[in-house]
């Protein structure tokens, strides 16, 4: 059975004194529900797979920080970990054991990763794996796909995903024109418009970069062959090709992307997976290319906190309890249940829907389906989606504020969870098709 009508937590003080002094109230744009028409959700606590806002409710949590708890809230092993580690010191400034002991780990699981450079976030991430590509082949244009979201940098604000496509703007003001032209764009899952693209700029193509699973227009898994094409693309052109795994490491399979659709990038961006929900991100690659950056090579990038021992050790203990369980087909079935009975009490409402799960990554639009682009996702209906967001909230389901973003599981959803989703997505479609009247 669902939970019970509940009344939003946004009525708290909060709301008011964050709106005060904080644009927007918030820190990031994706967490300020607008779109919906609820104030944001201030949460107090984590536990599991459940949310506790500052009035105490308790809610089913499908965002997990936006993807890294695959744990849940405050696992065990990691709030662990992180102790420890915190009793001997926040921040070093220092070279320490727990840098490379997690590099080895990310070296050991994913396909295309031989050394690491540990940053804070992946806007950090990406914005530097750009540089290393592009003085790698002393070119300057980058390719993105429509919809995917790499970071605030720039150069990533064209015709993005999240929160820029979220409220709807084209790109951003204060992005110097000279630095947009810089970046080309294509369809996703549109091997014919990238080899356009390449025909026409190729020589002066640095790198393709791509959510190998686009995570930030919702959930729109790759075409058969379209990360491979890209592969082959980049290799005719001379160009890198870099997955930003922010999303899909350690989601879609334990090696990431990479591994699940064995198309091998020539570097590899992950976010704050890499850290358990702690601010740590990583980009990474084949030593040839690595050993340019300083202070082995030229390519200058530095960050005082990047590395630092609490990141390190709760990323360390979620890759060992991950190792040990071995929890991947169990989410990725979970994931497929959830989709599934959602997508089925949409037909049997007679509502357009079409859905997906990709491991642990799962994503529903309300439309005719299936969706393979960007433009495919803005068809969805934006207003049947608030009030179905609305409905699923005030019975306790907690999922992004936005059509435009992919959910996640963690292994402390039970199957009973699952149960409760599909029944509560029944409701609140039924109350969002009388909202509509």
């Amino acid at each position: 059975m669902s939970a019970g009508p509940r009344q939003p937590a946004g009525a708290s003080d909060w709301v008011r004194r964050a709106r005060a002094v904080m644009p927007g109230g918030v820190s990031s744009p994706v967490r300020a529900f607008g779109p919906v028409g609820l104030p944001p959700l201030f949460a107090a606590r984590g536990e599991g797979a459940r949310i506790f806002d500052d009035a105490g409710r308790g809610y089913l949590d499908y965002v997990l920080s936006w993807g890294p708890l695959i744990l849940g809230h405050a696992a065990p092993p990691v709030v662990e970990a992180v102790t420890r580690a915190a009793r001997d010191g926040m921040s070093f400034g220092a070279c320490h054991a727990g840098e490379v002991e997690l590099a080895e780990r990310l070296a050991a699981w994913v396909p295309g990763v031989e050394m690491v450079r540990f940053v804070n976030s992946g806007t950090e991430a990406t914005m530097s794996a750009v540089r290393l590509a592009r003085a790698a082949t002393g070119r300057d244009l980058i390719l993105k796909f429509e919809g995917c979201y790499h970071g605030h940098a720039d150069g990533f604000l064209v015709v993005a995903g999240s929160g820029v496509a979220t409220l709807s703007l084209p790109d951003s003001p204060g992005v110097p024109a000279a630095t947009s032209a810089l970046t080309l764009t294509a369809p996703y899952n549109d091997l014919e418009a990238v080899d356009a693209v390449l025909a026409e700029h190729g020589p002066r193509l640095a790198a393709v970069i791509v959510e190998p699973v686009a995570g930030n227009a919702g959930l729109i898994p790759p075409r058969k062959g379209f990360l491979q094409g890209l592969r082959d693309a980049c290799d005719r052109a001379g160009a890198l090709l870099i997955f930003d795994e922010v999303m899909t490491g350690f989601r879609v399979a334990r090696g990431g992307a990479q591994e699940r659709y064995g198309a091998t990038p020539d570097l590899t961006t992950l976010g704050k997976v890499v850290g358990a929900g702690l601010p740590v991100a990583a980009y990474a690659g084949p030593r040839d290319l690595m050993r340019r950056v300083a202070p082995e090579g030229p390519v200058y990038q530095a960050g005082t906190l990047s590395g630092n021992p609490l990141g390190m050790a709760a990323g360390l203990a979620q890759l060992e309890e991950l190792e040990r369980t071995d929890p991947f087909a169990a989410l990725e079935r979970r994931a497929s249940t959830l989709v599934e009975g959602i997508l089925s009490a949409a037909r049997a409402r007679g509502i357009p829907a079409c859905g997906a799960a990709v491991g642990s990554m799962w994503g529903v639009f309300f439309t005719e389906g299936p969706v393979f682009d960007f433009d495919g996702a803005r068809r969805a209906d934006a207003e049947l989606f608030a009030r179905y967001y609305r409905a699923c909230f005030e019975r306790g389901v907690f999922f992004a504020p936005s059509a435009f973003e992919a959910g996640f599981l963690s292994t402390a959803h039970t199957d009973a969870d699952i149960e409760n989703t599909v029944a509560v997505a029944g409701e609140a479609m039924d109350a969002a098709l009388a909202g509509a009247n």
